[in-house]
């Protein structure tokens, strides 16, 4: 096993690290994609930290994580899937133009990933300090969350290198995000000859629907949100099945049991249709309070940074929800997170590999008097 010796932050051979991993296709749910990319993730953390990274299996994908010894006291915490099918990349190369690195992932999250490593690689003392990156965050967390949780509560720090908040903010909160699938099953029938012997699920869920949109409550921060409809097989047919799918943010645990229970209720409206909901919210809301010491150090590292709550989810929702002092929003400066306008602000990444390595170092145990 190697040993690490404490470099300078080079913003040539973050760029050179980042290029590797986005040239490595990674798409969410593609497990040889994400075995080829966890390879190129612990081939970058040992090359810069020394040691080995141990490739965790699961059915989504290998997870990666990397421990330098001794007593647990940060976990650096990130995911290498990203949201972009293959053959994204041939389309929209790795590129460096005017300030911006682009490319699938740049932002959300390799490029966190890669200044969190070189920031680590600044620090002279890396005892205590963890990395995991899991396989499955765009789509739950659903083989990573024990393992996450698990990690989390043994070092007692997380530092979440997803990308910013917009202007460079960091996440010190987040709502708690689920998906539910409302499934409605009627009868077919011929649309022509006998419309009423059949029971069409394409009007009961349009019932649904607005009923469902009904639950938000904007002013507490609870949107309800249906994405995704169908139903139907042929223009003369009644449609005997539908399906909703619908997307849940909340800033509470009382709105999210609330939520749950709402959809547990939902009936039908039309006689002879039935529903079956799947799905739950998956991640807890993340409250402010759970950042508050780690944004205030962060604060005294980098003056002048902002701290933002958002709708978005990420790991971080998890390890707070524990009671972790978590930070998230520490990673890449840019936006476009899933998009294909996606960019990371190059002059913003020495600046955020030192942040990342001054919280690292400011956990580091009081010598012992």
């Amino acid at each position: 096993m190697s040993m690490h010796k404490a470099v300078g932050v080079s913003v040539d051979a973050m760029i050179e690290d980042l290029r590797t991993l986005v040239e490595v296709e990674s798409p969410s749910r593609d497990a040889d994609a994400l075995t080829s990319s966890a390879e190129a993730v612990a081939a970058v953390i040992e090359s810069r930290l020394g040691g080995q990274a141990e490739l965790v299996e699961s059915a989504a994908g290998p997870h990666v994580h990397w421990s330098a010894g001794g007593e647990p006291r940060v976990l650096i915490l990130g995911h290498h899937d990203t949201v972009f099918p293959l053959g994204t990349l041939e389309r929209r190369p790795f590129t460096v133009r005017d300030g911006h690195a682009t490319g699938p992932g740049v932002f959300d999250m390799l490029g966190g990933l890669v200044q969190a490593v070189h920031g680590l690689a600044s620090l002279d003392d890396l005892s205590g300090v963890e990395i995991l990156v899991s396989a499955d965050e765009e789509v739950g967390s659903r083989t990573s969350r024990a393992l996450i949780e698990e990690r989390a509560l043994a070092c007692g720090t997380v530092l979440v290198v997803e990308g910013a908040a917009e202007g460079g903010g960091l996440k010190t909160g987040r709502k708690g995000c689920g998906t539910f699938e409302v499934s409605i099953a009627g009868r077919a029938s011929h649309a022509g000859l006998e419309p009423a012997a059949g029971v069409n699920a394409l009007i009961e869920a349009s019932h649904q629907v607005l009923a469902i949109a009904g639950l938000g409550r904007p002013e507490t921060g609870t949107t309800v949100t249906p994405t995704v409809a169908s139903a139907g097989t042929l223009d003369n047919v009644v449609p005997a099945e539908a399906t909703v799918i619908v997307d849940v943010r909340v800033e509470s645990a009382d709105e999210a049991e609330r939520i749950e229970s709402a959809f547990a209720a939902l009936a039908p409206r039309l006689d002879g249709a039935k529903i079956t909901v799947r799905g739950g919210i998956g991640r807890p809301p993340m409250p402010e309070s759970a950042s508050a010491e780690l944004f205030a150090l962060a604060g005294h590292l980098l003056p002048g940074l902002e701290g933002r709550a958002v709708g978005g989810g990420s790991d971080g929702n998890f390890t707070a929800a524990l009671g972790v002092p978590t930070l998230d929003g520490l990673g890449a400066v840019g936006g476009g997170a899933h998009a294909d306008h996606e960019y990371l602000v190059i002059a913003s990444m020495a600046e955020r590999a030192r942040l990342v390595a001054g919280l690292v170092d400011a956990r580091r145990p009081s010598p012992a008097a």
